[in-house]
Parts: structure tokens; C-alpha cells; sequence
């Protein structure tokens, strides 16, 4: 099995190509068989409420919610900062498929002794 990934994203659609962008390096990494996690904080957190991350950030983009739908049939998981989620006052029970909420101790567990490469959007 190859290594571990996380890909930090604080930013929302309100920077649309930067959202892709992680999400192409994030689906990569977890078609390519790497456990990966997406640790969604700030803004980020948003687009793990269902119906959130769509839309096409550039021409010649892949529509978001294709991303989306990428990662988690490839395994990927999200870990959605609680403090950033709860203070947006969003709905626990509207978050997307393989997404939960977790903070920095879970984030840390979930990379454990092997470590991760990481990327922060």
C-alpha cells in the first residue's frame, strides 16, 4: 500500500479554482490507492455539506461535484474542523458521504507513526 496524503483546504468556493485544484491532487493521490484524508477547515468546512461543492471553477474544469464523487468512490475521507463546522452553524446531518467531524487530535490518530505527505490549499 502506498503512503498516506492529507490535503489541508481552508478555502470555499469562494476561490473556485483553488478548491479544484485540491481536489485533483486529493482524488490523485486516492485513485492512485493512497489512504487519503481532506481536512476541511475555515471556509473549507462548507463544502461538506451536501450540495455545496458544485459548480465549474474554470473553463476546462472539471465540475466540483465530479471531484467530489471521485474521491469517495476511490475512499477518500474528509475530517471537517468541528469548531469551523459548528461556528458556521451547519448541519451535522447534512454532511456528505465519508465526511465526519474531527479536529487536529483525530487528523493526527488517523496519520499515526508512518506519517503523510501533505498539501494545504
Amino acid at each position: 500500500m502506498s503512503g498516506k496524503a492529507v490535503v489541508s483546504l481552508i478555502t470555499g468556493l469562494e476561490d473556485p479554482e483553488r478548491v479544484t485544484v485540491a481536489f485533483l491532487v486529493a482524488v490523485g493521490a486516492a485513485e492512485q490507492g493512497r489512504p487519503t484524508l481532506m481536512f476541511l477547515t475555515k471556509e473549507a468546512a462548507r463544502l461538506a455539506v451536501e450540495g455545496v461543492a458544485t459548480g465549474v471553477a474554470c473553463d476546462g474544469c472539471p465540475p466540483l461535484a465530479d471531484l467530489v464523487a471521485r474521491y469517495t468512490a476511490a475512499g477518500g475521507r474528509f475530517l471537517v474542523c468541528p469548531i469551523c463546522f459548528n461556528s458556521r452553524k451547519l448541519d451535522e446531518k447534512g454532511l456528505i458521504a465519508g465526511a465526519e467531524l474531527g479536529g487536529t487530535v483525530p487528523m493526527w490518530e488517523w496519520i499515526g507513526d508512518e506519517g503523510a505527505t501533505t498539501f494545504s490549499y
